[in-house]
């Protein structure tokens, strides 16, 4: 059994070196440096690449700030992947970037990550913790309405559809939460009274936090939303959301930033507002989902937190996010094209190893943020790297929350749905739409699960991925250096061969279990839990 062997296990230089990472540079000398950070930097200065580049390099200079080196083909592969499709490369994926020497293949890399099934599903499973699909209390979609808005949500992404499109079909929908999808959006929140669904309708689609709004202002914008009608129907569950004319509407109504809107005879509100959010010159619409971005790729806002957008928490670098709002506007809110702007900049291919102080890096960008794996993330990954699955399961066991094998935790389409590992994890509850309700923080419990649970060994030990690559693979060099790219996606170094070579000569555990051990060490490291 691996816990009984915990505490003769070696651990590999892999995991030494990236723990290392977590202490400034000066606490090693010239040598060791050199050693600690070779999987992980690239050599060479850092040149712009687009406009972010400038725009952040100039604010670098302003503030005197050292960024650090540009990131390896291998941290910038694992990354990318993650980041894009929340998912891992596989070892073939792995070896063949590391082996092109064409000098545009990260470019060529992020073409091709947003275009595969991965980044829908996982930028839907994202987008579903914002709209907060979820079947069950306290939210109560019901399952084949959480179903219906999830897959619309995943469709509207994989089309790449225009932002400002994708929001006016939720602001504006009428119909049946079964057969209209977007109208889940005004059931999808614990308060469906007007100033409920103006408070949901501001931290969703405008970054704000209303509860520090005056009084009048929130009841104000709530006024738009004072006509949205629910009825049932005879169909079980089913639930109507419509335009109720026999509502009163102010004829006169005043939009967040002080302008007024007056309303067409019988014009649904809902409209008017959708059209004010959605214009151009709006402060918050563009503010809000460029920052968004910045913040689910660099693991900070350029306003910090991403979703309290107000005048006294102004953005790090102003420029910056003014540059992508306009950029998000004029490519016709393609989405999409501000991930491509981000990816490709240097500021995104920074390592993960600080040359300023670290809390000043991470204010502004100058370093890669260590972030842990998502949660749902993680255990995807590792039933990538052994072959096996997972049950999910619903609190309240219906039709639609039975999920077939194999199913991938990113693409589950219902927040409802989890697992004991999910829980554990700080995968969120869904009840807010708050970025906060996600919990990447690690906990003892997290680190005894990964080190010492039978649900974790089992994979090992059974999982048939490895016991097909522990059956194929007869060269114990070849074995170990599929084992980093299936599990790290990079080789090892030449230190971590040497303390693989004395680790084989000191009466370790022999074949299967050696790779069994190997597996468990590299799973239990900084480097693969982190994303860096």
């Amino acid at each position: 059994m691996l816990r009984g062997r915990v505490q003769n296990f070696h651990p590999t230089a892999g995991f030494l070196l990236f723990a290392a990472c977590f202490a400034p540079a000066s606490a090693f000398g010239a040598d060791a440096q050199k050693a600690f950070t070779a999987p992980f930097e690239a050599a060479g200065e850092l040149t712009p690449r687009n406009r972010i580049d400038e725009l952040v390099f100039a604010h670098w200079k302003e503030l005197g700030i050292q960024p650090a080196n540009l990131c390896s083909d291998s941290v910038f592969l694992r990354r990318a992947w993650l980041d894009a499709t929340g998912t891992l490369p596989t070892a073939q994926q792995a070896s063949e970037f590391l082996a092109s020497h064409d000098p545009n293949k990260r470019a060529a890399l992020i073409d091709q990550l947003l275009e595969r099934d991965e980044f829908a599903d996982y930028w839907a499973m994202k987008w579903s913790d914002l709209l907060r699909v979820k079947a069950e209390f306290p939210i109560e979609l019901w399952p084949n309405a959480a179903q219906a808005y999830y897959h619309w949500i995943h469709d509207s992404l994989r089309q790449n559809k225009p932002y400002d499109q994708f929001v006016r079909e939720m602001l504006t929908a009428s119909g049946s939460n079964f057969r209209e999808a977007p109208v889940n959006f005004y059931r999808a929140m614990q308060n469906r009274q007007p100033a409920g669904i103006a408070q949901t309708v501001a931290l969703t689609f405008m970054g704000v936090r209303t509860e520090k709004w005056p009084a009048a202002r929130l009841a104000q914008m709530a006024a738009f939303f004072s006509a949205v009608g629910y009825k049932h129907t005879d169909e079980w569950k089913e639930e109507i959301v419509f335009f109720d004319r026999g509502k009163a509407v102010p004829s006169l109504l005043t939009f967040p930033d002080g302008t007024p809107a007056r309303l067409q005879p019988d014009q649904d509100p809902r409209e008017a507002f959708a059209g004010w959010l959605l214009a151009p010159g709006n402060p918050w619409f563009a503010h809000n989902i460029a920052n968004r971005v910045w913040y689910w790729l660099l693991g900070r806002g350029i306003v910090q937190e991403p979703d309290d957008i107000r005048a006294d928490n102004p953005p790090e670098n102003a420029k910056l996010l003014a540059w992508l709002e306009n950029e998000l506007v004029a490519s016709h809110y393609d989405v999409r094209h501000v991930f491509r702007l981000i990816l490709n900049s240097t500021t995104y291919q920074l390592s993960p190893i600080p040359r300023a102080e670290r809390t000043v890096a991470a204010a502004h960008f100058a370093s890669y943020p260590l972030r842990r794996l998502d949660a749902e993330v993680l255990i995807d990954a590792l039933d990538q790297i052994t072959g096996t699955s997972e049950a999910y399961t619903s609190a309240i066991p219906e039709p639609y929350t039975f999920m077939p094998d194999f199913q991938r935790a990113i693409s589950l389409p219902d927040g409802s749905i989890g697992s004991s590992f999910l829980d554990l994890f700080g995968h969120p509850a869904r009840d807010t739409g708050l970025e906060s309700e996600r919990n990447n923080r690690a906990s003892d419990a997290q680190r005894l699960h990964m080190l010492n649970s039978t649900h974790v060994q089992r994979k090992l030990q059974q999982g048939p991925k490895l016991a097909a690559m522990m059956r194929d693979i007869k060269n114990p060099r070849e074995l170990v250096s599929q084992l980093y790219l299936t599990i790290l996606s990079r080789y090892p170094t030449d230190d971590e061969w040497k303390v693989m070579a004395a680790h084989s000569q000191s009466g370790a555990p022999k074949g299967r279990d050696a790779v069994v051990d190997l597996g468990w060490g590299l799973i239990n490291s900084s480097e693969f839990l982190y994303r860096h």
